[in-house]
């Protein structure tokens, strides 16, 4: 059950405590976030048996939406959506020729959608408190994982009909992938959030 208590998102807790330059701090975050977005989106690390390398840009997303919060994170990942709309070559597999617009609305449009439900939704788990524990963080990305994954295959079925094999295009390739990333977050996170706690002690 999620708990109804309010707590601080991991970069809160470390950056907002005082009330000095916070427009400045969030903006410095907000401008971070989208340049790992944009970095990350272009790493790619092969793994067997997957016939599809990681790709590092749902674990930037993942990892904005637990520790930024809802508000701050949802400003970031839609603000790195705004500047690929606007033609910068910053998705994973956008281009110099095929970017802005048209590469949004092929084939990943729907898992980019994605990253904004994600994103919303880790923030407010994090606010739960579900960043804080490994098991609950494991729960927290399967659930953002599986709402980008939903409007990617369904927009996907979209564009191909579910007559052709959606499933093996869009979801069982990645899963392996995706399974690592959780495991990291899972360790990382709460890990950061102990150093917090002993800093301050």
């Amino acid at each position: 059950m999620i708990s109804i208590g309010i707590k601080n998102s991991l970069v809160e807790e470390a950056f907002f405590k005082t009330g000095s330059f916070l427009m400045l701090k969030r903006l410095t975050l907000v401008v971070v976030g989208i340049f790992m977005l944009a970095l990350f989106s272009k790493i790619k690390i092969p793994i067997w048996p997957s016939p599809v390398p990681i790709n590092l840009a749902t674990l930037s997303v993942l990892t904005i939406g637990l520790t930024y919060g809802p508000k701050l994170g949802l400003t970031t990942v839609f603000g790195y959506l705004m500047l690929g709309t606007l033609g910068f070559d910053i998705f994973a597999n956008s281009s110099a020729k095929v970017n802005g617009m048209e590469y949004m609305l092929g084939s990943t449009g729907g898992y980019l959608f994605g990253y904004l439900l994600a994103t919303i939704a880790l923030g407010f788990l994090a606010r739960a408190g579900w960043d804080r524990n490994v098991f609950k963080i494991v729960l927290a990305l399967i659930i953002g994982n599986a709402l980008i994954y939903i409007p990617g295959i369904f927009w996907l079925a979209e564009l191909y009909t579910w007559n052709k094999p959606i499933l093996a295009w869009g979801l069982t390739p990645f899963l392996i992938g995706d399974a690592l990333k959780i495991l990291l977050a899972a360790l990382v996170i709460p890990s950061i959030w102990r150093f917090i706690g002993s800093a301050r002690k």
